[in-house]
């Protein structure tokens, strides 16, 4: 019998209206058995992901914090490793890092920053990952990079984890392999190379697809598959006791078969008993244990993570 990770269940929040509204968010979260608060890093309507995510940890015990992700083209990985290391310090060690090469065209648009190619931008982030974990570890070190050049710099403070875990998503080839490589977490993600959420992100949501995306990252992971955290971020949540009917009715708004919404593991759909059977079957089938949905399912999700966080 295949040994599994215990299921843990993250929640993807934005934004609130005040302060009193994020920390109750964030205590509903760790009272319902939620293990993480993750949250986007964009230049749209959405609260700016490090003072949220250290208000978040300041108003709770054991709720975990991370981003899924940040844009290492928003900031100098220096800058970005040393807020990092700061927030694992004034958390007691609950900080998670989650980091991405960037996606979203508009982001870039509107802030004038220079939408390079894929390939670029990778390798940017490539290089920024190495920098970042660098700085977490004991001791100065010096990087000569084609984008960063860091010299002998001891990133202060260091974390309280000795090894704070790294979460790296992907729906390409590429990414995926150097997620296998380096990352804790590896997160599996539709296509979003074309910088917006389109046809081809749907399409990439399908369970053919995912057993694609799996099959790169164990072939490249090798001997190390047995030591990465599998996630998902559930994007079509509804738990509803009428299943096949939410089912059914979110196909026919998408333009895809209802079997999808049964099938993909981006969706969530279905009675509380059934979506606990349904991540049991994809823990079974691809391994995901780590399952993040979103703000608004804090509360009807509950019952879910009740019965299966930890198992």
């Amino acid at each position: 019998m295949t040994a599994h990770r215990p299921f843990r269940v993250g929640i993807q929040a934005s934004n609130a209206s005040s302060r009193t509204e994020w920390v109750d968010l964030a205590k509903r979260a760790e009272a319902n058995g939620f293990s993480t608060l993750t949250m986007p890093d964009h230049f749209g309507d959405q609260l700016a992901p490090m003072p949220a995510m250290m208000t978040a940890a300041d108003a709770t015990t054991d709720l975990r914090v991370c981003a899924l992700v940040f844009d290492n083209d928003y900031k100098h990985p220096v800058v970005l490793a040393k807020e990092l290391a700061t927030m694992d310090v004034l958390s007691d060690g609950r900080m998670e890092i989650g980091l991405g090469a960037g996606w979203m065209i508009s982001d870039y648009e509107q802030a004038g920053i220079p939408y390079d190619s894929p390939g670029v931008r990778v390798d940017r982030f490539v290089e920024g990952l190495h920098i970042i974990k660098q700085a977490m570890q004991p001791g100065a070190f010096s990087f000569d990079g084609t984008h960063y050049t860091i010299t002998n710099y001891d990133g202060l403070p260091k974390p309280v984890q000795a090894k704070p875990p790294v979460l790296i998503g992907g729906g390409g080839k590429r990414v995926l392999g150097i997620a296998a490589r380096e990352a804790d977490i590896v997160g599996i993600n539709p296509s979003l190379h074309t910088g917006v959420i389109d046809a081809e992100t749907i399409g990439g949501m399908t369970a053919e697809s995912v057993d694609e995306k799996l099959a790169i990252v164990r072939a490249a992971a090798g001997d190390r598959m047995s030591e990465i955290e599998l996630n998902i971020r559930a994007f079509l949540v509804n738990v509803t006791a009428d299943g096949a009917g939410a089912r059914e009715k979110l196909a026919g708004a998408m333009g895809v078969p209802a079997t999808m919404m049964e099938t993909s593991p981006f969706a969530l759909i279905g009675s509380p008993d059934e979506l606990i059977e349904r991540l049991l079957e994809r823990r079974e089938k691809w391994g995901f244990s780590y399952v993040i949905v979103g703000q608004g399912d804090v509360d009807s999700f509950a019952p879910v993570v009740a019965a299966l966080a930890g198992k």
